[in-house]
């Protein structure tokens, strides 16, 4: 949602045959008051609209719809989605027998016309057998056309069925009236097997179409069969339950047993296992789940078992907003579609006028033949025309694209910031939670002499502090042995302190343990040094009369942040690290990630600012942070990237969404938008060559040069063909390595 009161809904729209109904639907939708903004993907068959509900509702949006010849699916309930599916099922097994029909009864038609064209009762046998493959498996063509007509409209249906039309119905004049032309010394030619082929490699093309069209999305159907039916929790009366998933509530206790998937996002409560999350963070170890870790829907339990308590259900569940924002980002638009949408809308005029000019042309310069020859021309243009491989050509990319995105755990809004990351040239990145862990750990203890016997007296006094140092020393140890403290005591920018067995103990920075007048081992004292200069913060911890121990804590660089930088780097990319730390922080951990350019101290509005100085100097900008104070940044960068383990705000103004918060998957993301553009470019280059080639060809361009005119079977061949060549080409994005 853009605006509190706006709601922003992705529509199955039935119907659509080609792009250019795809770019009727968007624009009716689009001129509805109470319409924000609406987006149709042809591929995908949906409608993603944002509307205001106090202006307009979805029936209303729905009646438009349907009275323009097309139908929305307004009814949203959580068995949506098996309904979707059911309904593309539906669709694929009614064009598998119209096309198994369509084929079997042209084979004869084929053969009566080029073989056996001189045997007895040869015209009224392909007549008998072509009248059912025109008429009734091909009636979807006509009755489309006429809806289409009815609102001044026309798509590929009427392409297809004025070409079969004017075919089938030439040939029945030449059957029955031959000697209408035999008076005028032309051979009356009947075309009864072009109509029915054509039918067929359209019925046969299109099926292929949805069957890929549905391998497109399975990215969606993959993460939507991610979520069990059932799950078992624990009833009031402590006994085990199977119960809908839809009937869980939040608080509900939850049980996994092995290699069953997580239902809803919790917390753990008890017991342990490993769980894969590959699907969201696309990586293939499991992790280790205890005892107050959180659970995410869609995971898959390993061998152990446990429980935990139901925190977010339904949409509200990580899974649920992933697909959602993938639903989201398959049907937005690319900026290049814009352009092949102006292209779709007029091409079915431009199309008709260009069959109808090269009939004209036909009778003008070939007074003998030019009617059959124009007749024959003018079908041919009509078939070999296709809006659909040009209408194909961006969203099956773009759905491959953010699917194949969504399954390696990076999350991408919508198509133009697929379309940005090509571009982008300048990476700036956050330090704290980005390059580095974001929570401090010890790295390091040195104990005097070695003697670390009062480790549980650290423990206790760092257990009762409040400080997140502390925690880091707590969660070092682990479950120590707590001893009772007296007298605790917490120090404002110094440390903590208390009485254990009547001693008076101390756990803070050396300004404590000088005011007090504790001596400090010149070995410790080196060590401190050395770890100052690593930029790691010490804790002291001594008695009354001298320092026992010194600890160093770290932010420490994840595992794959030098790897990633390395690879942006070579790739010519520029690698920025921003950082509210002090500079000589900023300069080790420069050094050791290997970013060349840093600034240190900054403020959260001075981020937007040095994002908005490399964008003046013409750079193409990536922003990557995780914190509220990276929001204003990322909304001004070109492309802004989320950490998915950071803040709610940050994940929203972002463009995309690395879940994992591996920086390694930034140069993954680059070069899928890469790939993904390449293949878009690939796709419009063959639609728009298809056409530029093919419909000249079929208008007889080269009958003059070589007497070459292009049969109509194998045009409604090659348009079937080049749908399909569109398809399998973003289909190929599936197998390339990122």
């Amino acid at each position: 949602m853009s605006d509190n009161k706006n709601i922003k809904t992705t529509y199955p729209v039935q119907g659509m045959s080609c792009a250019v109904c795809a770019g009727r639907v968007d624009k009716t939708l689009n001129h509805l008051p109470g319409v924000i903004n609406a987006s149709v993907n042809f591929a995908a068959a949906t409608a993603t609209v944002e509307y205001d509900p106090s202006s307009i509702s979805p029936e209303t949006i729905r009646k438009t719809i349907q009275d323009i010849g097309y139908d929305l699916l307004v009814e949203q309930d959580d068995d949506i989605s098996d309904e979707i599916a059911e309904l593309h099922e539906k669709s694929i097994r009614k064009l598998r027998q119209q096309t198994f029909w369509a084929i079997i009864l042209s084979i004869p038609i084929v053969l009566i016309g080029m073989v056996f064209m001189d045997m007895p009762y040869a015209n009224e046998i392909m007549w008998v057998l072509s009248t059912p493959v025109v008429f009734v498996l091909g009636k979807d063509f006509f009755i489309n056309a006429w809806k289409q007509l009815k609102h001044r409209s026309a798509n590929m249906d009427a392409l297809v069925a004025l070409s079969t039309g004017i075919a089938y119905f030439f040939s029945l004049f030449n059957m029955l009236f031959p000697e209408f032309w035999l008076s005028r010394g032309i051979h009356p030619h009947v075309y009864f097997e072009a109509a029915s082929v054509v039918i067929a490699f359209i019925l046969l093309g299109r099926l292929l179409e949805e069957r890929a069209k549905g391998n497109a999305s399975s990215a969606i159907k993959k993460l939507m069969g991610l979520q069990p039916k059932e799950v078992t929790v624990i009833n009031e009366n402590g006994v085990e339950t199977k119960i809908l998933v839809r009937q869980i509530v939040v608080g509900n206790i939850v049980v996994v047993k092995p290699g069953e998937k997580i239902a809803v996002d919790g917390v753990v409560i008890e017991g342990h296992s490993y769980v894969d999350e590959s699907m969201l963070n696309g990586e293939p170890v499991p992790v280790l789940k205890e005892q107050n870790n959180k659970v995410f829907a869609g995971t898959i339990n390993q061998k152990g078992s446990f429980r935990f308590k139901a925190e977010k259900i339904g949409a509200a569940t990580m899974l649920a907003q992933i697909i959602r924002m993938v639903q989201e980002a398959q049907g937005s638009k690319a900026p290049v579609q814009k352009l092949v949408d102006k292209i779709a809308s007029i091409f079915v005029p431009v199309i008709i006028c260009i069959a109808v000019l090269s009939f004209v042309l036909w009778l003008i310069f070939d007074p003998e033949n030019g009617l059959t020859h124009g007749l024959l021309s003018m079908v041919t243009v009509l078939i070999i025309a296709c809006p659909c491989a040009l209408g194909l050509a961006t969203p099956t990319a773009v759905m491959v694209g953010i699917g194949k995105g969504a399954e390696r755990g990076i999350l991408i809004k919508d198509a133009e910031s697929l379309e940005t990351a090509k571009k982008v040239n300048a990476v700036a990145l956050d330090k704290t939670g980005t390059i580095t862990e974001g929570k401090p750990v010890v790295s390091d203890i040195l104990w005097l002499n070695n003697d670390d016997s009062f480790r549980d007296i650290l423990y206790s006094l760092e257990k009762l502090s409040e400080h997140p140092l502390a925690d880091a020393v707590v969660q070092y140890f682990g479950d120590g042995k707590t001893n009772p403290v007296d007298g605790f005591e917490s120090m404002t920018g110094q440390g903590v302190k208390g009485h254990v067995r009547d001693e008076l103990w101390y756990a803070g920075n050396r300004k404590m343990l000088l005011d007090n007048n504790i001596q400090i081992d010149p070995r410790l004292l080196h060590k401190a040094a050395q770890w100052l200069e690593d930029s790691k913060i010490i804790i002291w911890f001594a008695n009354n009369g001298q320092a026992l121990a010194v600890i160093a804590i770290a932010d420490k660089i994840k595992e794959n942040s030098v790897k990633a930088i390395h690879e942006l780097d070579k790739s010519g990319i520029e690698v920025y690290m921003l950082t509210g730390d002090n500079a000589t922080t900023a300069r080790k951990i420069a050094e050791i990630a290997g970013i060349k350019n840093y600034k240190a101290e900054v403020l959260p509005g001075e981020k937007a600012d040095f994002i908005k100085q490399l964008q003046n100097s013409g750079k193409t900008v990536a922003m990557v942070g995780d914190g509220i104070n990276d929001s204003a940044a990322l909304a001004q960068a070109d492309l802004g990237i989320a950490m998915g383990r950071g803040s709610d705000i940050a994940m929203d103004v972002a463009k995309m969404t690395i879940i994992s918060s591996d920086l390694i998957k930034i140069p993954e993301a680059i070069k899928l938008s890469k790939l993904t553009v390449g293949t878009i470019r690939q796709n419009l280059f063959w639609a728009f060559i298809y056409n530029i080639i093919g419909v000249p060809i079929a208008a007889g361009i080269l009958y003059p040069v070589s007497g070459f005119l292009l049969n109509p079977m194998i045009a409604g061949a090659a348009m079937a063909l080049s749908s399909i060549c569109v398809v399998t080409n973003s289909l190929r994005l599936k197998t390339k390595k990122i």
